[in-house]
């Protein structure tokens, strides 16, 4: 049996992990794409980082959430960021390293990495 403290612990956690996952209109979300081939070619390693690093930075107004295919197989994995009242980001050929520049320029400051995004690696 669990002390009342531990049991209480588990259910902040929980309930963290929950709000990690609620979508709400007014904040910023962050969606991984997890199909299988966002999957191959890393989309975990992504997903894990933001939400470790969101969760260091203490961003309350951030969610970071998964998907299925978003349909651009080759520029996997793929992370897509919704602002409020703002145009959505989707940054491609990601990978855990870059996750924190995003979340210092990006979701801390507002100034998308636009060497990151698929604007920048569309093939001629």
């Amino acid at each position: 049996m669990k002390s009342l403290e531990e049991l209480k612990a588990i259910r902040d956690k929980a309930r963290k992990d929950i709000n990690m996952r609620n979508e709400n209109p007014d904040q910023i979300r962050v969606v991984v794409g997890m199909a299988t081939c966002g999957i191959a070619a890393g989309a975990r390693p992504v997903l894990s980082q933001f939400v470790e690093d969101v969760a260091k930075a203490d961003l309350s107004n951030v969610t970071v959430t998964q998907t299925g295919c978003i349909g651009i197989c080759e520029y996997e994995p793929v992370v897509e960021v919704f602002q409020p009242g703002g145009d959505k980001i989707t940054y491609v050929k990601m990978s855990p390293d870059k996750v924190g520049r995003i979340i210092r320029e990006h979701l801390q400051q507002g100034r998308p990495v636009v060497e990151y995004t698929i604007g920048a690696h569309k093939k001629d």
